[in-house]
């Protein structure tokens, strides 16, 4: 529901903006004269750029899944909840200092008419309307679980449920159920939505980050590019792979959120390099598609750290009950923050 909701704007964005991106100013600069352009220099970095990123990101998002076998990031532990809000740092830090900006700066581009683009601010309106459409399917998404999983329940089995919730899922920052069996546990429902809301978010701006790479041949954006999405997709697949391991899915289901992840940004890199020849990273259609992804990811994933995955950590009780606790995570969230801003120099 969640993903059809997504494209069914996507597809009113297109139609409302397609009149005004026929035209672009006369004095844009192509950039034709960048030494950096080399499609034959460029296509060998995107093939290690789509190997590095997969393999990264592989490692990132099974991390979480493989943590009972680790006793420092156990999901019972505190360090697996330090680690956790580090990585939700990461997925905040991306949004703030990445994706959000990329947009303003693409939407405000001089290859773009004055009349609309530059008489108002596009991406931040997107990204405060994807915010809230985030939130609405959020909230939806949650209810339609809670009812689809309580019918039929008798009032006092769904009491008891509700009671057992509420100890289990704020004594520690992670519920681990025993089976993927429609449970009606309303805290375990949450954790299953939030990890696909986010997953949604994730995959949308790792698509456009994957097909921006993949279309641009500009072999000096590459190299920085590289390492600095492997670094981002390393720990922001940490993030969401915890988020696949509080929800309990069964493990086919886990794989394949984990093997989804991981392949997007590779498989919008392969397309990319398809269009690459008819793609200019400058033209109207471009700057305005990817601008307007960029701010709609950025809103998306700003929502997702900070009410789902930092606020719903620092207000339960794991954290309410140890001040020591809340500054380690509190710190280690900075440092996510902190090292987006530094990577934000490459990338």
């Amino acid at each position: 529901m969640a993903t059809k909701l997504v494209y069914i704007l996507l597809i009113i964005f297109t139609f409302t903006v397609s009149p005004a991106i026929s035209t672009a100013p006369k004095d844009c600069d192509i950039g034709l004269e960048n030494p950096c352009i080399s499609k034959s220099k460029a296509l060998p970095l995107k093939i290690v750029a789509i190997v590095a990123i997969l393999t990264t990101s592989l490692i990132g998002v099974m991390t979480p899944l493989f943590s009972r076998y680790i006793s420092f990031i156990h999901p019972d532990g505190n360090g697996f909840m330090i680690l956790k809000c580090f990585s939700s740092g990461i997925i905040l830090g991306t949004g703030f200092m990445h994706v959000l900006p990329d947009s303003f700066e693409m939407l405000s581009s001089k290859c773009l008419n004055d009349d609309p683009w530059h008489k108002f601010p596009f991406a931040g309106f997107f990204a405060m309307v994807s915010g809230l459409v985030t939130l609405a399917i959020d909230s939806v998404t949650t209810s339609l679980y809670t009812v689809k999983n309580t019918v039929g329940q008798e009032p006092e089995e769904y009491g008891v449920d509700q009671e057992k919730a509420t100890h289990t899922s704020h004594g520690y920052g992670v519920v681990l159920a025993t089976k993927d069996n429609g449970s009606s546990d309303p805290q375990l429902l949450r954790y299953r939505v939030i990890a696909m809301v986010l997953e949604l978010g994730i995959l949308f701006h790792s698509m456009v980050i994957g097909l921006s790479l993949g279309a641009t041949n500009d072999a000096c954006t590459i190299k920085g590019l590289i390492i600095a999405l492997c670094f981002h997709h390393l720990f922001e697949g940490i993030g969401l792979g915890g988020c696949i391991l509080q929800a309990d899915f069964r493990n086919v289901k886990k794989f394949l959120m984990a093997f989804f992840f991981a392949g997007t940004t590779p498989s919008g890199i392969f397309l990319g390099i398809a269009l690459s020849s008819i793609y200019r990273d400058n033209s109207p259609t471009a700057l305005i598609t990817i601008g307007l992804l960029n701010a709609c990811s950025a809103g998306m994933l700003i929502y997702m750290a900070l009410v789902d995955l930092l606020a719903t950590e620092f207000m339960g009780s794991m954290l309410q009950g140890s001040i020591k606790l809340q500054t380690k995570c509190f710190a280690a969230a900075l440092l996510g923050c902190a090292v987006m801003s530094v990577v934000a120099k490459w990338a």
